[in-house]
């Protein structure tokens, strides 16, 4: 995980596209991807632009307990961290810089005095401090206290045991010395780097944040755009921030609306939405509208679909394996043979997509080679022999397995809507696994709604089997916060001593050594792709629609809202 705001991709999968390393998209589309960040003309200030979103958003406005995309989108806009990723995907100073001791266990952060908060505060480190003791509080309802679980005192704080975490140390107003429990090569990688207004939360206890006011109806940052108006689900109008520490906007404000999917490119094409993600049902009609520019982005996300082997223990904060549906191995490689997945990125995805076999983006120099790994390609052959030795065998005939007890043998799916090809896609996959005899059932009869799909999964409701969905990865491939089991992002409740004892050293003080770091990451992906605990469908670009007479508009691996500051509307007149 990094520092920017990474959570659940919380759009449909048939919202996300991803750029064939190999096909490409076609030369249709080719002739109007623009390029990533572009020459204008002089800037001009004033205006405002609608940024479409195909789905309604959660409204939870606040770093520290948002969980997807659609409400990440309006925090680019708002607020701001201590740090930033830049397009490398190191690290950097931005409100704070640091300095290290000598053991790498004490840090001094310095803040830039004079960033001042929406509602007119100075952000002080006591801001950030109390942040800190927010996701470390056990009152916290959130995912992120993997991001300050490596503060010295923290873990007693968390339990209750104490009351302060003893590793904070305010010097001044604008210094704050953070010793953390032992050297971890990826501390400011992972470290809790979005403050929280002390004042503006007084009274509002931790367990009640969530609901307040404070977070969903009048949020305050420090970013360039502030919140004026929400309309629950479906719109958020922010304006200038006139005391941005780095200079007011160049536009008066921006709109975030929640649109239907079917009708984006109408919208695009009439001006009504200025920048959106683009579903892929749309690809080809938008990349032939004269006013936009199609943006393709390489994508730090990846497509999958996850075992449940579980659930998650809210009181001990854990993951517990008690399904035994998957318990072998055999069963859930056969899956993987059974999927034809390049047949399906192909028919339903305009052939865009590459196969991966890891969690750990290919970008990154972690990344392990296929060589080395396998890499489960479509073999309907491979499954049956699988599914033969385990004892998934047909025995009364009638073409669909039974389990190694005899007993009929049912495994329930669940995947989103979002799009045309959905359904269709859905039901090709299903067929796969039921071309080598396993039943494979859509949970419910049908596809669910996003939201209601996501709330599911992470309530581990037992009608939930096996899961299609997406997750967006960060700078440092260290796979804690999603893979632990203190992870509650961990949704296929999976874990093993093995995995545990690898993405510790991954961390550790002889991780320092990068050979041995990348020589860790090597061996835990060649774990997880034994395992197999999801099968890895795909790996995901970014693919963006920005009408042309917006300006100033950058996008990298992590986000495509980089600097809003900066964007300008011409006139195209």
């Amino acid at each position: 995980m990094s520092n920017r705001l990474i959570g659940r991709l919380m759009l449909p999968l048939a919202l996300l596209v991803a750029l064939s390393a190999c096909s490409g998209p076609s030369p249709a589309v080719k002739n109007v991807v623009a390029r990533l960040s572009q020459t204008a003309d002089e800037p001009v200030t004033g205006g405002t632009v609608t940024f479409g979103y195909p789905s309604a958003f959660q409204g939870i406005f606040e770093p520290a307990f948002f969980e997807g995309e659609d409400d990440s989108n309006v925090l680019e806009f708002t607020t701001e961290a201590m740090f930033t990723v830049k397009d490398d995907l190191s690290t950097a100073p931005n409100i704070a810089s640091w300095q290290e001791s000598e053991d790498h266990t004490v840090f001094t952060f310095n803040i830039k005095p004079g960033v001042r908060w929406h509602n007119g505060d100075e952000l002080t480190v006591e801001d950030w401090k109390f942040a800190l003791e927010t996701i470390a509080s056990p009152e916290y309802t959130g995912s992120r206290y993997y991001s300050v679980e490596m503060i010295k005192g923290a873990e007693a704080y968390h339990q209750g045991q104490a009351k302060e975490i003893t590793g904070l140390k305010v010097m001044d107003p604008y210094t704050l010395r953070i010793t953390m429990n032992s050297a971890r090569v990826n501390v400011i990688d992972n470290l809790w780097a979005y403050p929280m207004n002390k004042r503006y939360f007084a009274g509002v206890a931790v367990k009640d944040m969530l609901d307040s006011d404070q977070v969903r109806k009048r949020p305050i940052g420090t970013g360039p755009f502030m919140v004026t108006s929400i309309v629950p689900g479906q719109t958020v109008e922010m304006k200038r921030f006139d005391n941005y520490y780095k200079g007011g906007a160049l536009l008066d404000g921006i709109t975030y609306k929640a649109i239907d999917s079917k009708d984006i490119t109408s919208l695009l094409e009439a001006g009504t939405v200025d920048m959106a993600a683009l579903p892929r049902d749309a690809y080809e009609a938008a990349g032939q509208l004269d006013n936009v520019e199609i943006r393709v982005t390489p994508g730090m996300s990846f497509e999958y679909i996850g075992f449940k082997f579980g659930h998650w223990d809210e009181t001990d904060g854990q993951v517990v394996m008690d399904n035994p549906k998957f318990k072998d191995k055999r069963l859930r490689k056969a899956m993987y043979y059974a999927l034809d997945r390049q047949g399906i990125l192909d028919k339903y995805s305009y052939g865009l997509g590459t196969l991966i076999e890891t969690p750990i983006p290919s970008s990154s120099w972690a990344k392990i080679a296929d060589e080395e790994i396998d890499t489960y390609p479509y073999s309907p052959e491979k499954a049956g022999q699988l599914l033969d030795e385990a004892g998934y065998l047909d025995l009364d005939g009638d073409g669909l397995r039974e389990d190694p007890g005899g007993k009929k043998l049912v495994i329930h799916y669940d995947a989103m809507s979002g799009s045309k090809t959905a359904e269709a896609r859905t039901a090709a996959i299903l067929q796969n696994w039921r071309d080598v005899g396993l039943d494979v059932r859509l949970s419910g009869g049908s596809l669910k709604e996003l939201n209601t799909f996501y709330e599911a999964v992470e309530s581990d409701d037992p009608a939930v089997e096996l899961f299609n969905g997406v997750w967006g990865l960060a700078s440092d491939p260290d796979p804690s916060g999603l893979w632990r089991a203190t992870d509650s992002w961990n949704y296929p409740r999976w874990t093993s001593k093995r995995s545990e004892d690898l993405i510790r050293e991954g961390v550790s003080l002889k991780a320092y050594d990068k050979d041995f770091r990348k020589e860790i990451y090597y061996e835990w992906q060649k774990l997880i792709n034994d395992e197999v605990p999801m099968i890895f469908f795909a790996e995901r670009s970014d693919i963006t629609a920005v009408n042309k007479r917006l300006q100033g508009v950058t996008m990298n691996a992590l986000s495509n809202i980089i600097n809003p500051q900066s964007w300008w509307i011409k006139d195209t007149e």
